[in-house]
């Protein structure tokens, strides 16, 4: 065992939020998940389903076995967190980020960790091979990155517990970046791994990079060309990956016990990240008022459609009184009138007054009139047919009535109207204060 001591982890705790970057990311995170007022509530309550926006970015590495993904991250982390090796170490996805302790967690906890990539339970064995890495390091912008370590990818009879073609591509979607390590001194050109980098050509070619890892062992200048020559020749072939322009940069891990010749550009690839970060921080304002005019325009359809809602009750109401009233008025003054008929006018006028007498006394000799031009043969026959009409006067005011549409209390309405105040005066008007903040970090003061 060397008797160096064992190095300690990058950095202590560090409560305090370091970079522009983070603090914005944090705020609009912030704004989501409020207990009280986060959006994701309030989309809730109105039947919209919103995910908080990742307060970091993801950077997927995938490449073949020995590739140098792991010890990428180890280096960019300054923290030894994954086993590097020529063996296969990695097997399945890995999610190492910075947070406020080391921890190693398994797949259930990393699903409730990245609630975004629960779709991975979808790839039946997956979740046995899922797992996360916390460490406490902050170097670079680690404390702004997720990484994802994938497992290396090798061809013949190796048997992967999952369907790892199809894990890997659509984690790569789901990822800001994707990076591609090919080893010269292993299997660069691995057809598993083209053909992932081809499907993900076609989805998402925009955050494909393509690197020369471990570039620092692949002996002479001309050795290196001539490993780089078949890489690009072999993408080539394949006419998803056959564009201008194309680009593959050398990169090592610096080692100063031994110095190389090599150009080494992995400092580029810490400026892609750090690029990406800042355009992270920008779709994430971005999103954050897209989000609040969907809530606010949410709100603003079902005020509408209770104002719609409220015209339709009152509608069916009426329809519902009139022939309910219609379906008790009418047999009622049928009987009523045979009745009045064996009453003398001056005991009806004893009994109810000469007003109403003489009111009831049209009303029921109309129906009298009536009735005297029905044939006695068609009497029975139009008091069925009567009965019948009345009692379907009544089943149309139940069925009216039963047509009403759910409104909103008042209540609910005030609730609606506090949360399109509270969007408009405080979330939209901290996303523009956020924003201005963000663009002071880097515009000149006189551009404002």
């Amino acid at each position: 065992m060397s008797g160096r001591k064992p190095r300690s982890v990058a950095n202590p705790l560090e409560p305090a939020i370091t970079t522009p970057s983070e603090r914005i990311l944090k705020e609009c995170h912030s704004l989501y998940v409020d207990s009280e007022n986060g959006l994701v509530k309030i989309a809730s309550s109105l039947g919209v389903r919103l995910l908080p926006p990742r307060k970091k970015i993801i950077v997927m590495i995938m490449g073949n076995h020995s590739a140098g993904k792991s010890s990428f991250i180890n280096w960019y982390a300054e923290e030894h967190i994954q086993k590097a090796g020529v063996a296969i170490e990695t097997q399945g996805f890995t999610f190492i980020t910075s947070g406020r302790k080391r921890e190693s967690l398994t797949g259930n906890a990393t699903l409730h960790l990245y609630p975004h990539f629960r779709p991975l339970l979808e790839f039946k064995g997956v979740m046995d091979y899922l797992s996360a890495e916390i460490s406490t390091s902050k170097q670079k912008k680690f404390n702004l990155v997720t990484f994802v370590d994938t497992p290396g990818l090798v061809d013949g009879d190796m048997v992967y517990p999952f369907d790892v073609n199809s894990a890997i591509t659509w984690l790569g979607e789901q990822a800001d970046l994707v990076f591609v390590f090919f080893d010269p001194m292993g299997q660069a050109l691995c057809k598993r791994t083209l053909n992932i980098v081809e499907k993900l050509s076609e989805k998402c070619g925009d955050k494909l990079l393509f690197y020369l890892s471990k570039a620092d062992e692949a002996g002479k200048e001309t050795d290196r060309q001539r490993v780089m020559m078949q890489i690009v020749q072999e993408l080539c072939r394949r006419p998803g990956l056959n564009k201008c322009g194309f680009e593959m940069p050398t990169i090592y891990i610096p080692n100063p016990q031994r110095p190389s010749r090599c150009v080494n550009q992995i400092d580029g690839v810490c400026q892609t990240i750090e690029k990406t970060i800042n355009q992270a921080v920008q779709k994430t304002l971005d999103q954050l008022e897209k989000d609040c005019d969907l809530i606010c325009s949410t709100i603003s359809s079902q005020q509408e459609q209770d104002r719609a809602d409220v015209a339709h009750n009152k509608s069916v109401r009426l329809h519902s009184f009139l022939c309910g009233a219609l379906g008790i008025i009418l047999p009622v003054l049928f009987v009523l009138s045979f009745i009045v008929n064996t009453i003398s006018k001056d005991q009806l006028d004893q009994v109810l007054g000469e007003g109403p007498a003489r009111t009831l006394f049209v009303f029921t000799g109309i129906v009298m009139y009536l009735w005297d031009w029905i044939p006695e043969d068609g009497q029975v026959v139009f008091v069925i047919i009567f009965g019948a009409f009345c009692y379907l006067l009544l089943f149309l005011a139940k069925y009216f009535a039963g047509r009403g549409n759910k409104t909103l209390t008042k209540k609910e309405k005030r609730t609606m109207a506090e949360y399109s105040d509270y969007i408009q005066d405080i979330v939209k008007t901290k996303k523009g204060n956020l924003y201005e903040w963000y663009l002071q970090q880097c515009a000149a003061e006189y551009d404002f």
